[in-house]
């Protein structure tokens, strides 16, 4: 049961959320029409730039899911604030399944292993054919979303029930133990699905893992710019203190450390073994006005957010670290431009009118429904026992 200073009610969305859903939708709407007008004109380029916006706001939940399965195996109080954020934005899987539709539909614009004439005429693709065909994607992602959303659902479920009755805390990690492998796997194999077989003659043993780490990286940012907004009721503000936003930082530079690492460590391995099946996968981000945006991730995803968050007053002034989530958000987009945008364009460096169109319609619409899920709960999980500690400990 909650104490009395801990009621739900004292934990609900300030209204700069319902500002947040109502500019979400909004720019959604806008974002959806284009994408509408732009498929009567184009309509591979239309599936194109849908997959790019797809795979970057898929991030924002499936990252989530990670970070809350994380929390609940390792019980830190600098997450446990975050939970009902963490919650609220894995439980649009489902809405994610639903948008995956325009990608099974387009299917045959966008990966070249689905025509039969081309898989026979190519030895490499030929080989892959028994994983790399047109049912086989289409079950592997149903699959996907099945499990994903079961996961989230179920743990956001067991959440809502702790904060009015008496629960057994090891139920979380009965999930979250095996959820963590089982979401490492699913992601893996969707990543390989949808975004390394646009190429299926390039592959990477480090591509899974290079790409949840990336997720989780953008949830994170994206969950410190809500825990801003957050901030503006005054019993979250309590929570959201400035060592609670130190111990964000804090992480956040930590997963930015990560994805250099694995990022370099790609690059290094694909460089030095010099295979034809894999080295054209940086040649054509080395030319054609593609480097351009190699040189801006290499300065903007990891120098500039490095050196920012290596000062203690960066970390410890909610401004500056919310301004530097924000940007990671930005750099997280244009990492999914710099991987996905080479294989579909097959050419030189250009940005499509579609591509900021897909992006805000896509975002927009999940913004506002994250927004709504999050209106519909406490914002903080006020049954589970070690939030007073938590609360103390942030001050």
């Amino acid at each position: 049961m909650t104490e009395p200073n801990l009621h739900p009610d004292h934990f609900q969305a300030p209204p700069q959320i319902d500002t947040v859903q109502k500019i979400g939708f909004g720019i959604g709407l806008i974002g959806l029409i284009g994408l509408g007008v732009g498929f009567a004109s184009d309509h591979a380029q239309f599936y194109k730039s849908y997959l790019l916006a797809f795979i970057f706001v898929l991030g924002v939940p499936l990252g989530s899911l990670a970070l809350l399965m994380v929390h609940h195996l390792s019980g830190g109080r600098w997450s446990l604030v975050l939970r009902r954020t963490f919650e609220a934005s894995s439980n649009t899987i489902p809405l994610m399944a639903l948008l995956f539709i325009p990608i099974a539909l387009g299917m045959h614009d966008l990966y070249e292993w689905s025509h039969a004439d081309v898989a026979a005429a190519d030895p490499l693709i030929r080989h892959k054919v028994a994983y790399l065909n047109p049912t086989g994607f289409l079950v592997r992602a149903v699959v996907y979303f099945l499990i994903w959303s079961g996961m989230a659902l179920l743990l956001s479920r067991w959440s809502t029930q702790q904060d009015s009755q008496s629960f057994p805390l090891d139920r979380f990690n009965k999930v979250s133990g095996p959820g963590v492998l089982i979401l490492g796997l699913t992601v893996t194999f969707a990543s390989v699905d949808w975004v390394m077989s646009l190429d299926p003659h390039w592959f990477s043993t480090l591509f899974g893992l290079w790409f949840l780490v990336g997720m989780a990286l953008t949830a994170l940012a994206f969950s410190i710019v809500i825990a801003s907004v957050l901030h503006n009721n005054a019993h979250m503000a309590r929570a959201l203190s400035v060592d609670r936003f130190h111990d964000y930082g804090t992480l956040l530079y930590a997963f930015i450390m990560l994805w250099a690492y694995l990022s370099y460590s790609q690059f290094l391995i694909i460089w030095s073994a010099n295979l034809p099946e894999e080295i054209p996968y940086y040649l054509r981000r080395f030319g054609d006005g593609w480097q351009v945006v190699t040189l801006l991730i290499v300065a903007g995803h990891f120098v500039l957010p490095w050196m920012l968050l290596l000062f203690r007053s960066t970390k410890r002034t909610t401004s500056r670290l919310v301004a530097v989530a924000a940007f990671m958000l930005l750099m997280r987009f244009l990492d999914m431009f710099w991987l996905i945008a080479p294989w579909t364009k097959q050419g030189a460096f250009g940005v499509h009118w579609m591509d900021v169109a897909a992006v805000f319609g896509l975002f927009g619409l999940w913004v506002g429904l994250f927004c709504h899920l999050l209106k519909g709960r406490a914002l903080l999980p006020v049954g589970d026992p070690y939030l007073p500690e938590a609360l103390a400990d942030g001050h």
